[in-house]
């Protein structure tokens, strides 16, 4: 089994559950729905077609739906398409009208407060450039152009030098939110985040409605960056995601960036997804590049949870193929044993200290003897989250009575999770969930295997117990 996961999104190319079913035996781990596109209707389907094959096939795929958050986009444009010519000026304003190379309109009311003579303003993916001249803080804002080109409708805006006063979730964005935990996602990939706050109030969200979502921080703009370690620490998983990233920095610092926020989320146990542009080119053409190929195969290196693909599973002409492909990279990487072990001692002694002891001591000595499996039992899933960030090559199998857990879990690196609900005593437990991998041919006669567990077993506490056998 491949250790690293991988993230499919779904639209128009995958929508279908026989399509479906096909990337999910390919290799697709979460199934990614973008609120950016869609109706409820159609994301309503992709949400039963998963949970129907997961059922069929007994698997445990997750859902991620990812929230679209304040994006700023340019209005309709004349003939769908104007000229932007370098040194001329063109009025940004906040009254809805047909834009043409002179005037656009932006969805953003608060626009002409916000900016500021002198800030650069990105379109279409940083393809254009203009700079303020200035602004009449009301409902225009002057610019000049700085690089030209076809400015088309609809088209994106970042503002890589501007404190946007947007909040981080629009109203658009808790529609949709409502429509997802009414639908029980696993996951909720929050856009645009700036700071911690905006992770504490779509936690509070959640909380309010008695749902169980896990919350994952999207880094796309340079404020994430100024708190990162407090968002690490408040979120449950990141998402490294380099289109925007790559706009509202200089793209030569992402590559960088996207290796410190690895490193981070390791230390702190926090699941990373590495997202944008890993296989583009398979939007069109039925294999990678070898760039192509090198980025996915150095987010493995690198330790990432998880690698995404967009455009090319929703939209693209191959979607299946790029599963396949994706999925025999990282299969071929991770034959290379030096991408396992980071461990990391844990350093605070808080009330989970002795269960991190056990977690980190457990992957320690399954380098130490050739262990072929780490087996647990989880009620909250505070142990799979510990066991995968210190990378073992000894698998990681979890075992729940929580089928939701199960699902959740899928996200993180190695962790693979089966449906369990006996807890009689911590010797059957063991026995039974060693003779289950046993007869799934995961485990076999002779192999060492660590169980770690909580003592007692009904209480259901924290984990406190380290076992080393062999399977006989």
């Amino acid at each position: 089994m491949k250790r690293t996961k991988i993230v499919a999104t779904l639209g128009p190319a995958s929508t279908a559950i026989e399509v479906i079913e096909e990337l999910i035996k390919a290799g697709v781990n979460v199934c990614r729905i973008n609120f950016s596109h869609g109706s409820y209707d159609n994301v309503l389907t992709q949400i039963n077609n998963v949970r129907a094959i997961n059922h069929k096939l007994r698997t445990h795929v997750a859902i991620l739906a990812d929230l679209q958050g304040p994006k700023l986009r340019i209005g309709v444009v004349e003939n769908n398409g104007v000229e932007l010519i370098v040194g001329n000026e063109i009025i940004i304003t906040t009254k809805e009208c047909i834009g043409t190379a002179q005037k656009v309109y932006i969805t953003y009311p608060q626009f002409p407060k916000d900016v500021k003579a002198g800030e650069n303003i990105l379109i279409d993916d940083g393809k254009l450039l203009l700079k303020v001249i200035e602004t009449n803080g009301v409902d225009e804002v002057k610019s000049v152009v700085v690089y030209g080109g076809i400015l088309s409708s609809k088209k994106g805006v970042n503002l890589p030098n501007t404190k946007v006063s947007l909040p981080c979730l629009t109203e658009k964005d808790l529609n949709d939110l409502d429509f997802a935990l009414e639908h029980n996602v696993e996951w909720i990939g929050l856009s645009f985040v700036r700071s911690v706050t905006d992770i504490v109030d779509l936690k509070a969200i959640i909380r309010k409605k008695n749902k169980t979502a896990r919350v994952i921080a999207k880094i796309e703009k340079p404020e994430a960056l100024e708190g990162i370690d407090n968002i690490i620490d408040m979120s449950d998983g990141i998402m490294v995601a380099r289109g925007d990233l790559g706009v509202e920095l200089p793209m030569e610092q992402v590559p960088l960036v996207q290796k410190m926020l690895v490193k981070k989320c390791l230390i702190a146990s926090t699941p990373v997804i590495i997202a944008t542009q890993m296989m583009e080119s398979m939007i069109t053409n039925f294999a990678p590049t070898r760039a192509e190929v090198n980025d996915v195969a150095n987010a493995v290196l690198d330790g990432a949870d998880a690698v995404m693909l967009s455009g090319e599973t929703s939209v693209g002409k191959y979607p299946v193929k790029v599963i396949e492909a994706m999925s025999r990279i990282i299969t071929n990487v991770e034959s290379e044993e030096g991408i396992y072990y980071k461990g990391h001692e844990p350093f605070l002694k808080n009330q989970t200290f002795v269960a991190d002891s056990i977690c980190y001591n457990a992957c320690v000595m399954a380098k130490q003897a050739d262990v072929k499996a780490i087996v647990t039992m989880t009620n909250s899933g505070y142990t799979a989250f510990k066991l995968a960030s210190q990378r073992p090559q000894a698998s990681i199998f979890i075992f729940t009575d929580n089928h939701s857990l199960l699902t959740t879990l899928n996200l993180l690196w190695g962790v693979q999770g089966f449906y369990y609900d006996k807890y009689e005593s911590t010797d059957q437990t063991i026995s039974e969930t060693l003779q289950i991998l046993k007869e799934k041919g995961l485990v076999k006669e002779d192999d060492l295997v660590i169980n770690i567990a909580s003592m007692p077993m009904k209480e259901r506490g924290r984990t406190n117990m380290l076992k080393l056998s062999q399977i006989k």
